[in-house]
């Protein structure tokens, strides 16, 4: 299981990129960032100072959307980034939150957002596309490579993400509902003709370790609130009957309202709502082994990256115990000698 790392591009810049640093000394396989332009700082400009300054990780948002953003700019970015460092990008995508509701639009359907990931995937890896009655390609790009995953909660979200999606980010890190939710793409994948492993799973949330639970929780708490929003529009969509598990729906009906300008950030007000117990079972918070144990229950339900939102007090904390301790222990090295 490849460990990845999720960051607000919030200033300092040069934060951001410090971090991005310790991860990829430790090994981390992705740097992560939100992508909410008028909460924080421009992504990918920050993407090429952080692709100058390491030699593995991939970058991408967690994620951004096909509203803010013309697609073909999209593409070019990536290609653009590909060329200078070397194929190190992805695109995670969904229908769009916090970027499109500060600026008072809605998330997109899921029929652009299944035709936004069509055009950057294709123009991101050198094809040419059909694109608003003409067919375009970038005649200096031909040697881009670009996967495109996919958020998703909603039985409709995730049957596109089997269909056309090469990986699948589900931010949350509750096993029960990783099992529901990885089924649902795996078998879309399988109904469109498609090898189901060949759709990459990527489980993402807070993880915080240390000893004080009470602290921890409150740090993360955050996180039940801003998959919430998410949760909100299924049952919207759906009524309160919505066909996902009651542990996704039941804890947000003492939701009364969300303010954007707290939304990702340790310590929002607008978040009591949000019990222990969900943000026990969405993030993963204790000591070194009990990552360990939550981690390596994700690996066997077939997770092949778990990424961690560091959006708390212990930042330097966390990613030097993930890096020391964590992260040696779920990974299999060989053995030197027989």
């Amino acid at each position: 299981m490849d460990i990845g790392v999720v960051l607000q591009t919030t200033p300092p810049s040069s934060r951001v990129v410090d971090l991005a640093k310790k991860a990829d000394m430790y090994g981390f396989s992705h740097v992560w960032t939100f992508d909410s332009h008028i909460l924080w700082q421009e992504p990918y400009v920050i993407y090429s100072q952080i692709l100058a300054e390491t030699r593995n990780v991939i970058v991408g948002p967690m994620v951004t959307n096909p509203a803010t953003r013309d697609w073909t700019v999209t593409a070019s970015t990536y290609a653009t980034l590909n060329e200078m460092y070397g194929n190190r990008t992805v695109c995670g995508i969904g229908r769009g939150d916090s970027a499109v509701r500060v600026t008072n639009g809605k998330p997109t359907t899921l029929a652009t957002l299944r035709e936004s990931i069509h055009v950057i995937r294709e123009l991101g890896n050198g094809r040419a596309v059909d694109y608003k009655g003409s067919t375009i390609r970038f005649p200096w790009g031909g040697k881009s490579q670009l996967e495109v995953w996919v958020a998703a909660y909603g039985p409709k979200a995730l049957a596109l993400t089997g269909e056309v999606a090469d990986g699948f980010i589900l931010q949350l890190a509750d096993p029960s509902i990783a099992e529901w939710t990885i089924k649902a793409v795996r078998d879309a994948a399988k109904k469109a003709g498609r090898n189901p492993d060949d759709v990459k799973i990527c489980v993402a949330g807070p993880a915080y370790v240390g000893t004080d639970m009470e602290h921890m929780r409150d740090q993360c708490r955050w996180f039940g609130g801003m998959v919430g929003n998410h949760v909100a529009d299924i049952v919207e969509r759906y009524g309160a009957d919505a066909p996902v598990p009651k542990a996704l729906t039941d804890y947000i009906k003492g939701r009364k309202g969300y303010d954007y300008n707290e939304h990702g950030r340790a310590g929002n007000t607008h978040t009591d709502f949000v019990p222990d117990e969900v943000v026990d079972r969405f993030c993963i918070l204790g000591t070194p082994e009990d990552h360990i144990r939550r981690l390596t229950e994700l690996k066997e339900l077939g997770v092949d990256q778990f990424a961690i939102y560091l959006q708390h007090d212990g930042k330097d904390e966390t990613l030097n115990a993930y890096g020391e301790k964590i992260l040696p222990a779920i990974t299999e090295l060989g053995k030197a000698k027989q």
